[in-house]
């Protein structure tokens, strides 16, 4: 099926906003946070900042592409309103990833300015990084429904679906859960890295270890659970309905969390280089993405009344 021009938009915007993410990531992992000091939304002190050291440029780099992404959404949400009648849900989606993208630069900016950036180890820092990891969540959320609603999906129907409900809630709860904590396990390892996995291993048991240390050991358990769980929804998925949509997102959401356990794995062997810790939140934001189109599909007006008759 060939796209509409809005369609291919709001699907470039969303890949954007994934991009933008693995570069705030990058920031976090190469403790360049406070590249532009405590200032916001100048960078130390001036529009454009001179002689810049290198953490100044990653960071200067990061605030330019969110702008950028905030100016796209802006669009999305002209165009969105311009070009599709009164409620239809392509204007809700604009409307709701607008929100959220302006929330992301506020939690953005509060990190900057309480300087909860480069190496500090504050309990504000780990809650304003779970916060923030929730409303990226919710902003691909609403960004993927926009993209998924102007590519021709129906609105949504959540009443009277009972236990399929409750099901996918769960599942995004699990998820979530699981991105937060890898958000405080990323920032443990950016804090307090390791020469070997012994000495992490070490790390993690120690009485005296930083509670971000503490939290670490608990990540890989989350995953396994939630992995078990994830697969029991798509194999029910797959195995009960017969649209060709649902049992593609079905196999491409199962696949896509194993590549991202398998990541996890890996990242934990080599001691979360910076490739790999890339690698692994995209692999995340991807679950996050194919879970939202599996619901969006499941959950459709038409794709309901086809499983009714």
């Amino acid at each position: 099926m060939k796209l509409k021009p809005f369609a291919r938009y709001a699907w470039g915007v969303l890949a954007v906003n994934v991009l933008v993410i693995l570069w705030g990531a990058y920031v976090r992992a190469t403790g360049s946070g406070a590249g532009c000091g405590s200032h916001w939304p100048t960078c130390n002190g001036a529009i454009i900042p001179r002689a810049p050291q290198i953490e100044t440029l990653i960071e200067f780099t990061h605030r330019l592409s969110s702008g950028l992404a905030l100016l796209l959404v802006v669009g999305l949400l002209i165009w969105a309103w311009r070009g599709f009648g009164k409620g239809h849900p392509v204007r809700l989606g604009g409307i709701l990833a607008m929100i959220f993208i302006i929330t992301e630069a506020l939690v953005g900016a509060a990190l900057v300015l309480f300087e909860w950036v480069a190496k500090d180890e504050s309990l504000g820092r780990v809650i304003f990084i779970a916060i923030h990891l929730v409303n990226t969540f919710l902003l691909l959320a609403s960004l993927t429904l926009t993209a998924w609603w102007a590519s021709g999906g129906n609105k949504l129907r959540l009443k009277s679906q009972g236990v399929l409900r409750w099901a996918f809630g769960v599942g995004f709860l699990g998820v979530i859960f699981l991105g937060i904590s890898g958000a405080i396990t990323a920032l443990g390892d950016t804090l307090f890295p390791v020469a070997t996995l012994n000495e992490g291993l070490l790390q993690d048991i120690s009485s005296t270890a930083h509670f971000t240390i503490r939290l670490r050991v608990w990540h890989p358990v989350i995953a396994i659970l939630v992995g078990f769980y994830l697969t029991f929804l798509t194999l029910w998925q797959f195995s009960s309905r017969k649209e060709p949509a649902i049992r593609r997102l079905s196999i491409l959401l199962g696949s896509m969390f194993f590549f991202q356990l398998t990541a996890g794995l890996v990242n934990l062997l080599l001691l979360a280089p910076v490739a790999m810790q890339l690698i692994h939140l995209f692999l995340a934001d991807m679950v996050w993405v194919m879970l939202v189109l599996l619901f969006a599909a499941t959950f459709q007006e038409e794709s309901l009344l086809s499983t009714v008759e």
